[in-house]
């Protein structure tokens, strides 16, 4: 199978999981003081600009796994599903977070929202090691230092996710800090091999 229907089913479910986020903002019915219960709000201003650009840059990645695919085969697609499983639930764990971010049980919800972030990165990761892995999936062969390199940039985000699942038990807001900074780095840092496209 052309990875081209891989990616526009793939594009379709992360363009309604991350429409989803906004659902969560609500609009506070107040008679005075707007711009303070706007501000008591901060908790879902915060869990969505982080869910928004995780889940962007995973689109964003997920683009360049896919440009350099020649074909898809069935474990892979199945692994995709699964990261499609995974990217779905981020409405519900941001929601999650955002309801408890100020709550007693906030270590809870951000070790919830954290297993999240890990299990994308971790799906994500293992479809690209499993592209390298299968031969005649890639548009052309990669070198073992070229496949090395990627996997390992991909890799980065794993234990800081794991960190900020630890850290934020004692305090959430670090938990976040973490969340924002790995966003940061898989779309400033995350490169793969060049492979030209092939012609449509």
């Amino acid at each position: 199978m052309r990875p081209s229907r891989a990616e526009a089913f793939s594009d379709g479910v992360m363009a309604i999981a991350i429409t989803l986020l906004v659902l969560d903002l609500r609009v506070p019915r107040v008679e005075h003081g707007l711009g303070a219960a706007l501000l008591a709000q901060w908790p879902s201003y915060a869990t969505y600009v982080i869910s928004f650009l995780t889940v962007g840059i995973i689109w964003l990645n997920h683009h360049m796994v896919f440009d350099r695919l020649r074909r898809v085969d069935r474990p892979l697609l199945l692994a995709n599903l699964v990261l499609l499983l995974v990217v779905a639930l981020v409405p519900f764990t941001t929601q999650l977070l955002a309801a408890y971010l100020v709550r007693p049980e906030q270590g809870v919800a951000g070790a919830i929202y954290g297993a999240n972030m890990a299990a994308m990165g971790t799906v994500f990761g293992g479809m690209w090691w499993y592209a390298l892995r299968r031969g005649g999936l890639l548009a052309r062969p990669v070198t073992r230092a070229e496949a090395r390199a990627s996997i390992a940039r991909f890799a980065v985000g794993n234990p800081l996710y794991a960190l900020a699942i630890v850290l934020g038990f004692l305090d959430v807001r670090i938990g976040i800090v973490l969340y924002a900074a790995v966003a940061a780095y898989y779309a400033a840092f995350v490169r793969l091999p060049h492979v030209e496209p092939e012609p449509a």
